[in-house]
């Protein structure tokens, strides 16, 4: 493949933009090479400035279930545009959106609609500072919630640390009000709750972590938070911008039965377009203003675009649950396809797997947590990931991220994958 322009774009991004782009992990470092810039995209197919075409499994980083270009999608803010792009005042789309939400999400009594995911989890913690007076958080290792200080402390790739900010610019005031603990283990959230007794003013995880990888809740973790959240009084926080509408209608809290006080969302809910929400209990929400006196603003918030595109991907999937049963078959044939490759080649690999998402890790442990998942061949996934670009297939760029199923993906892309999959563990193995 030539990749010359992309290259060249590159280069100059680098005179213009910190290390060349807008998002780190977009650099290629973690896999090496340079990055491939898109010029567009259509259902499961994206194209790059070198006219290259790919199968891809990023999907925006999730948001994009019915594929890219969607026409139902476009057709939405095609019509909504004609209105003008942005008003800060409210609409009736705001409205709409807000009573989808509260229908489609156990959790969500109340909503408010942000700009991103990091700018909903901010808000959400805090709200919950505010709902309960104390500062304290916990959040879990390899857990990543956006680059808010408070997260910035054993955050997805970043080192494992305690107290100690992973990251140039956050005080230590700040890494010092952040407990962490590693994910899938209860006894440990327990230690650090009855060490800082009466202190903790919410608990924030993904319920199924896609920022060390795929890793799944092990029976009984997230049953065993809510039960200590509820005798704590601890503000239990679900961070579903990746698994929210993508695992279930209703997301994770939906598909495991269990429901978070608060409930954060990304860029699904304006069908890829830059948005966020948070929402949960009544009685949280209200603290926010202008009801309460917790204090969270923004001129785009409920951008009249984004409404119309999300409320167009929510209604049909709210509308149409085939669609997950489609991505249910799509994902186990995906895996069942790469777990028998690995048995044919004798590769000890393990491939974590819930719905639409999963992660091929470099080892032959059992993947639970931060440090399992740090013990994959990170060389080992870079060759193979440009071994699969080589043959027509985008992968997100770091062994510690998850890969994200379309329902754009049909039965010859399926095939064309486990192939290539195949054909690239051969070659890195050979």
């Amino acid at each position: 493949m030539d990749f010359s322009s992309s290259k060249s774009l590159f280069a100059k991004a680098q005179q213009y933009i910190p290390g060349g782009v807008n998002s780190p992990v977009r650099a290629f470092k973690a896999v090496g090479g340079s990055p491939i810039f898109i010029k567009s995209a259509k259902g499961a197919l994206v194209f790059d400035e070198d006219g290259n075409e790919y199968i891809e499994l990023i999907n925006s980083w999730g948001p994009m279930i019915l594929g890219h270009g969607n026409e139902l999608i476009l057709k939405a803010v095609s019509d909504a545009i004609q209105h003008s792009f942005s008003f800060g005042a409210p609409t009736r789309r705001e409205v709409e959106m807000a009573e989808l939400l509260v229908n489609m999400v156990p959790s969500v009594e109340k909503v408010r609609m942000v700009n991103s995911g990091t700018e909903a989890t901010m808000s959400a913690i805090r709200v919950a500072r505010g709902f309960t007076g104390r500062d304290k958080i916990i959040k879990f290792e390899g857990c990543y919630h956006g680059h808010g200080d408070s997260f910035l402390i054993a955050a997805g790739s970043g080192a494992v640390t305690f107290g100690t900010p992973d990251s140039p610019g956050v005080t230590k005031g700040v890494a010092n009000d952040t407990l962490t603990a590693p994910y899938n283990d209860l006894a440990a959230v327990q230690n650090l709750v009855e060490a800082n007794k009466g202190q903790v003013a919410a608990l924030i995880l993904e319920p199924v972590v896609g920022n060390m990888g795929c890793v799944l809740p092990a029976p009984g973790f997230l049953e065993g938070l809510r039960k200590l959240c509820d005798q704590e009084g601890i503000v239990f926080i679900f961070d579903e911008v990746m698994t929210g509408f993508r695992l279930a209608k209703g997301g994770a809290q939906e598909r495991f039965g269990v429901t978070p006080d608060l409930t954060t969302m990304g860029k699904i809910i304006g069908g890829g377009m830059p948005v966020g929400a948070y929402g949960g209990k009544a009685e949280i929400m209200n603290c926010v203003s202008p009801a309460g006196p917790v204090y969270q603003a923004g001129t785009l918030s409920g951008n009249p675009i984004a409404m119309a595109a999300g409320l167009a991907m929510l209604t049909y999937l709210n509308e149409n649950p085939e669609v997950y049963q489609q991505l249910e078959a799509t994902g186990n044939q995906l895996v069942s396809g790469f777990q028998a490759t690995n048995a044919k080649l004798g590769l000890p690999y393990t491939i974590n797997h819930v719905g639409s998402m999963y992660t091929q890790f470099f080892t032959d442990q059992v993947v639970t947590d931060f440090p399992s998942a740090k013990s994959s061949n990170l060389a080992m996934f870079g060759k193979y990931f440009h071994a699969m670009l080589q043959r027509g297939i985008y992968l997100g760029p770091s062994q510690f991220e998850s890969m994200f199923i379309s329902t754009a993906i049909d039965q010859t892309m399926v095939n064309r994958i486990i192939e290539a999959n195949e054909d690239a563990l051969k070659e890195i193995h050979a």
